[in-house]
């Protein structure tokens, strides 16, 4: 069987805690794979590692920075396939997808190539006699990133690239559940010529976790994850006086008003809510249909949703494939089955569904809910898989109202061709994240991605801007050169005049 280890100071790490976790193939539901639970020692050794390279990484010239990173991100074009194959063997979206989330993570890898420009610092001249003033931004150590299963490349990716083009050193804990993509992305990052101990990856639970987030030499802790975490990692992180950005979850809203094109609303609809099988912080698990609108659409959603190919993530004529364990599919399935109880409409029920020759893969069909009322399970909750729920409102500002009444914020989007209602909804809507006739608004690499309320702990969003601001600080120096002749006592208030 395969064994996933760590990658500390430039090399793989057998693990010496005894602990391993399984991975397995959603297709097929076969442990294919052993990963290596990091102990405290290990985590330690990580940041151990970082801490020495930072000393000289740190004070690196931009130019060596850039060098690095533009060969890492010609390696990662060469191994886009290799990396979504990987990708497609322990998560079990489809190539295609696992694909585009490799292209998506290299955005980020050639915005980290220009950080020359954004980190130019301000000088302010002759703010007093021969006084001068710059302010200007420095890495700030050893920084963490602690990244979730649905993303295994490209949520890493959209950390450790700025972090270490900033000038810090990093120590990824990626999920457990699919690691080989996050091990692969540290191997080609050595190839590109990375220092030793720059970059580096544990693998393991929550002893990895809490320690990362306790440990003196860790300064900054970057999250992507579910609620309930990143509530925790928050606050534990910041109580040991950490920088923390910790993403949430989700239930993100799509308003369809009636002037909307719905088949091009129907088609937004089943792509973000059904593709890589929901498991998406992104994806579109509410629409809101407002006025007359609701049993037409409806209608086209079910059509389309009909017709979708299921099957394994290889399969180049599938196009959704499994949920990542048995477990979370059965989870999953609990609310299309407590639905009906709770007042909504089953229009499709995927949870029986399953695949010839794959009986045994974490197999779950497409299921749509009409009419779901805002205290079902189905509503309150993030499912996190192939679940739409559609609710009815008679306003734009009855369905407004229903999206900021939610505890999430992370992105949101509009169907119309009224142009004020656009303007209006994108001032109006509390979320972080806005799409107008874009179901899924996530932002290119170069603005920064986060949410509002619930999805998001912590004061900065993740990459673009916020992202470079995150894994550095400010300082402000001034400076003066005075004549031979100033000189003298003077215990008064600093003056600059």
């Amino acid at each position: 069987m395969k064994t996933v280890n760590h990658w500390i100071d430039g090399k793989s790490v057998e693990g010496t805690s005894g602990d391993y976790g399984p991975v397995t193939d959603p297709a097929t539901g076969v442990v294919t794979t052993r990963v290596a639970f990091a102990s405290v020692e290990e985590v330690d050794a990580a940041v151990a590692a970082a801490k020495a390279a930072w000393a000289t990484w740190g004070v690196s010239s931009l130019a060596t920075r850039t060098g690095v990173l533009f060969r890492y991100r010609a390696l990662l074009d060469a191994h886009r396939d290799e990396l979504a194959r990987l990708i497609t063997a322990e998560h079990g979206k489809v190539h295609s997808d696992a694909l585009g989330e490799v292209a998506r993570g290299l955005e980020i890898v050639e915005l980290a190539c220009g950080i020359t420009t954004q980190l130019k610092g301000e000088l302010s001249t002759q703010v007093a006699s021969r006084v001068d003033v710059a302010s200007i931004r420095q890495p700030l150590g050893v920084v963490a990133g602690i990244t979730p299963f649905n993303f295994p490349a490209m949520v890493p990716m959209w950390m450790f690239p700025l972090a270490v083009a900033c000038g810090n050193t990093f120590v990824l804990k990626p999920s457990e559940k699919d690691p080989s993509a996050a091990i692969r992305l540290a191997e080609l990052a050595a190839e590109a010529g990375l220092p030793d101990g720059v970059l580096n990856v544990v693998n393991g639970d929550r002893v990895a976790v809490d320690r990362l987030l306790e440990h003196p030499d860790v300064a900054a802790v970057s999250f992507v994850g579910s609620t309930p975490i990143a509530r925790h990692i928050h606050t534990t992180a910041s109580a040991h006086g950490k920088r923390v950005q910790a993403l949430g979850g989700a239930k993100n809203h799509m308003l369809v008003l009636p002037d909307a094109d719905l088949d091009a609303a129907a088609d937004a609809a089943v792509s973000a809510a059904y593709g890589s099988a929901g498991e998406r912080c992104m994806a579109i698990s509410a629409v809101v249909a407002v006025g007359e609108t609701g049993d037409e659409l409806v209608a086209r959603i079910r059509e389309r949703a009909e017709k979708i190919k299921i099957g394994p993530g290889d399969d180049p004529a599938s196009e959704m494939g499994p949920l990542i364990t048995k477990a979370h599919r059965d989870k999953v399935a609990s609310y299309v089955h407590g639905a009906a109880a709770q007042g909504a409409q089953v229009v499709l029920d995927g949870t029986g569904f399953t695949v010839e020759g794959y009986e045994d893969g974490h197999w779950i069909g497409l299921s749509l809910l009409d009419r779901v009322p805002v205290d079902a399970d189905a509503y309150r909750d993030e499912i996190f898989g192939p679940v739409l729920c559609v609710l009815r409102a008679e306003t734009y500002e009855e369905g407004v109202a229903l999206i900021n009444a939610s505890p999430w914020g992370n992105g949101t989007a509009i169907f119309t061709r009224d142009g004020g209602a656009a303007r209006r909804f994108q001032l109006e809507v509390e979320a972080g994240m806005v799409g107008v006739n874009v179901p899924i608004p996530v932002p290119v690499g170069y603005h920064s991605f986060g949410g509002w309320k619930h999805s998001l702990f912590g004061d900065h969003h993740i990459y673009g801007t916020d992202g470079v601001r995150f894994y550095t600080r400010g300082k402000v120096v001034t400076t003066r050169w005075p004549d031979p002749e100033d000189g003298g006592v003077d215990l008064g208030f600093p003056s600059h005049r």
